[in-house]
């Protein structure tokens, strides 16, 4: 897929695009980037995933995104780090730490027996940092002003958890599940079963349905499909100075810019805001 042109898509009859989704950016940012970049008028995307994770995102163009639903039902893939011992107000690393607890007490039995607890149909509750609806506002928004959102429990299925690394205080996992999983929940229920504490430090999905993260596109495949200037566009005058973009103000991403090195994020282009897909809430 990466050696295609821009000439080998119709973005207008409709177009599957999967793409791995960079570091710190928002499903949002990568929607707007490729729009403008590919100069799409009609694109969503197949299901959000958080600021710090990466991985497979599907974007949906043109008549496609009458597909966006059917994706977003399928089967979900994740592979990550769990770090045992600590925990934090978002179950990640979007806030510090609040509470430690001894850990290495802890033996591998102990651990994949905890771990057996989460599979199957479980009863989960969504974190106060996240985009569920409380009383018409978003979670987290209620959280960051200091007040208690209360958030309902839910079903959801984890068909696999495994465990491909135990290196205290720090696991490595594989799970597969439904729609609608918090893998930072389930970094939360963990940490309660093995009586210790434990958040979600590293997230990347793998796998929506049969659509895989191999097959993706990275941001700068997706900028070298860019389709040359319409001829005479660059001798029009533009009808109003276009703003520059502000990065995103999200008080959990600027902490952790601010406390975890990472290389600097490019933002996407300014411009019209895309044509969001319908919500799949703000699932991981």
């Amino acid at each position: 897929m990466s050696e295609k042109t821009v000439a080998d898509f119709d973005f207008e009859a409709g177009e599957v695009l999967l793409v791995d989704k960079p570091l710190t950016w928002s499903s949002f940012d990568v929607v707007r980037k490729v729009k403008n970049t590919l100069r799409i008028r009609k694109i969503g995307h197949a299901g959000t995933l958080d600021p710090l994770a990466t991985g497979l995102l599907i974007l949906c163009t043109g008549k496609k995104t009458k597909q966006i639903d059917l994706i977003q039902a399928q089967q979900k893939e994740y592979t990550g780090t769990f770090r045992l011992g600590q925990t934090t107000p978002s179950f990640d690393l979007e806030t510090p730490v609040d509470q430690e607890r001894p850990y290495a007490h802890l033996t591998e039995a102990a651990i994949r027996a905890a771990v057996a607890q989460f599979v199957g149909e479980i009863t989960q509750t969504p974190p106060v940092f996240s985009a569920v609806k409380v009383n018409g506002e978003r979670a987290y928004e209620v959280a960051r002003r200091g007040e208690e959102a209360v958030i309902k429990s839910k079903q959801v299925t984890v068909v696999g958890f495994e465990l491909t690394r135990i290196a205290l205080p720090e696991i490595d996992f594989r799970i597969s599940c439904s729609k609608g999983t918090y893998i930072r929940s389930l970094a939360r229920d963990l940490g309660e079963a093995l009586h210790c504490g434990a958040h979600l430090t590293k997230l990347v999905r793998t796998r929506i349905g049969e659509y895989r993260l191999e097959n993706a596109l990275t941001m700068p495949q997706l900028e070298a499909l860019r389709p040359p200037r319409p001829e005479g566009e660059a001798d029009r005058p533009a009808r109003r100075p276009r703003r520059e973009r502000q990065p995103e103000r999200r008080a959990g991403l600027e902490y952790f810019q601010n406390n975890h090195a990472t290389p600097p994020t490019t933002l996407p282009d300014s411009g019209e805001a895309a044509a969001a897909a319908p919500a799949a809430g703000n699932e991981e």
